[in-house]
């Protein structure tokens, strides 16, 4: 696409970031929307993020994602920050607006909700506990996301224990800590059970859970979708359960920013799926 003197410019800004798929991910949607526009990569050192940002905004960008190690900075920065970022503690999205002032926000818990409920239309928030595996900022993200959606009861375990207590105690909402070595117990009546922990992630060890005591009415989710079918994901599917990948959850996170940037909310379909992972 040949853009003109008026193309709308956003970016993603990482520390590396060529691993993204942010790129591919805009890329299709401002072809398929024959938009005036580009979505670039840029590796930005921590050192210089601040300047790199103003540069980009005096520059007539209209904004970014933020990506490893700058989400915590990017807050920092920001004239305004959203409700959900100020929640999750980090930006995964900034938004140059035209009276010169940087909104913050992060999506990372809309891309995960909206991914289980494009995933699983028939799946309840309400219907029962939920439990997540991790407590890193991931789980952060998610842990604010059902709260929000009515999830009564969530029980929440990681590894370290003592960064789960940390993480419960830090956020306003119905969560129960339980012992690692106690997770199999917890999914007793569970009706989501959600893997943020990078257990399963391609060169990564795979996450050791028996599923015994899932209710095979339960939803089984996993964030990670590097392999897009983890092993827990295999061992629901053999349980019986429905189960939603995590690819959505990248994809739908992407969907306010590129609004707000480029002017169209756009479609999470099929096509786009399979064009992602290509790459």
């Amino acid at each position: 696409m040949i853009l003109s003197g008026k193309a709308k410019i956003a970016g993603v800004i990482g520390w590396p970031v060529g691993h993204s798929k942010s790129p591919r991910l805009h890329g299709f949607w401002l072809e398929k929307y024959k938009i005036d526009g580009t979505y670039i990569p840029l590796p930005v050192e921590p050192d210089h993020f601040a300047k790199a940002v103003h540069g980009m905004q005096a520059m007539g960008f209209k904004g970014a994602n933020v990506t490893v190690p700058h989400k915590e900075t990017a807050l920092k920065i920001a004239d305004e920050v959203s409700a959900r970022a100020k929640k999750i503690g980090a930006a995964n999205t900034l938004v140059f607006k035209e009276d010169g002032t940087i909104f913050a926000d992060n999506t990372d818990g809309y891309g995960f909700y909206q991914n289980l409920i494009c995933g699983a239309p028939d799946w309840q928030a309400d219907a029962g506990p939920a439990v997540v595996l991790g407590a890193g900022g991931a789980a952060r993200a998610v842990l604010i996301a059902l709260a929000e959606a009515g999830v009564s009861e969530i029980r929440l375990t990681n590894r370290t224990k003592e960064r789960a207590d940390k993480l419960a105690e830090e956020l306003d909402a119905p969560i129960t800590v339980v012992d690692w070595h106690e997770r199999e117990q917890a999914l007793c009546g569970a009706n989501l059970l959600t893997n943020t922990t990078t257990l399963g992630m391609s060169g990564q060890a795979l996450l050791e859970i028996d599923l015994f005591d899932l209710p095979k009415t339960a939803l089984v989710n996993d964030i990670v979708y590097a392999p897009l079918i983890t092993n827990l994901l295999e061992k629901a599917h053999v349980h019986g359960c429905s189960v939603v990948d995590g690819l959505g959850m990248l994809l739908h996170q992407a969907r306010p920013g590129f609004e707000a940037w480029f002017g169209v909310d756009p479609v999470v379909d099929e096509d786009l799926r399979q064009y992602v992972l290509e790459n």
